[in-house]
This record gives structure tokens, sequence and C-alpha cells, in this order.
């Protein structure tokens, strides 16, 4: 008997973009490998830029969801690459800040590795100014 095909990258992305916009938050980090890496090129300074292993990015989630932050994907685009572990993807977050019912709107980009079908390695280029502009005025 033949083991089942692991998830595409475009699979797994979808897993983790319906986690978030489920609110699904302590779920996460198992679509991460034990030593995957996550870069946060925008990151805020009072943010970790680099998250290193499924640990970190397990306590990292864990702290979104403690957040006042709902966010909802939307228009996304996920382009194929010529390397079959990587996925670029575009999307949207239309958001609200839980605490003031405050609307907002932000763009994302994502670029994913999957390897055995799990998340080696992502850099993720979210509006993370943008998302503390609405929480601060929110």
């Amino acid at each position: 008997m033949r083991p089942p095909a692991a998830a595409s990258p475009h699979e797994v992305f979808a897993r983790l973009s319906a986690g978030i916009s489920a609110g699904r938050w302590h779920e996460l980090a198992a679509l991460y490998a034990e030593d995957a890496v996550v870069e946060q090129p925008f990151a805020l300074p009072s943010a970790a830029p680099r998250l290193e292993g499924r640990a970190a990015i397990d306590r990292h989630f864990r702290a979104a969801a403690r957040g006042p932050l709902d966010l909802r994907a939307r228009d996304v685009v996920v382009h194929e690459t010529g390397d079959p572990e990587v996925i670029v993807a575009e999307f949207g977050y239309d958001g609200r800040v839980t605490t003031s019912g405050r609307a907002f709107r932000t763009a994302n980009i994502q670029v994913l590795r999957v390897r055995d079908g799990l998340i080696a390695e992502t850099r993720d280029y979210h509006d993370h100014p943008g998302l503390a502009r609405a929480m601060r005025d929110g």
C-alpha cells in the first residue's frame, strides 16, 4: 500500500490561511516542521524578526491568540515557482480590532517553502505598521 502523498505547498498555505481566518491559532504550529524558520523583514522593533523552530512559532501564534485582532484572508492569489517546494502567496486581511470593533485592511505577501507537507521556511511580508496602527487607533 502506498503512503498518502504529502500536502502540496498550496494546500498547506490554504490550511494556514483558513486557520488564521477561523482564529484557530493553537493549531497552526502543527503545520510547521520542527526546525522551521519564519522571517518577518517588516516586523516592528518590538516583535521578533526571525522565529526558529516549531516551539517559537507556537509561542508566536499563542500570543496572537491573546491579542485583539480578528483577521480574515481575502483576495488570495498563489503563484507557483520553478521550485516545487516554493510558492508565493499574495493576499489581504480584512481585520477587526475586537476591543473597539474598528475595521481595517492590510496587504500581505508570503514566500513559503513546504517540504514533506510541512512548512520548512517562510518570509512573511505583512503590513506590521498597519496592524500596529489599527490597534493603536482602535
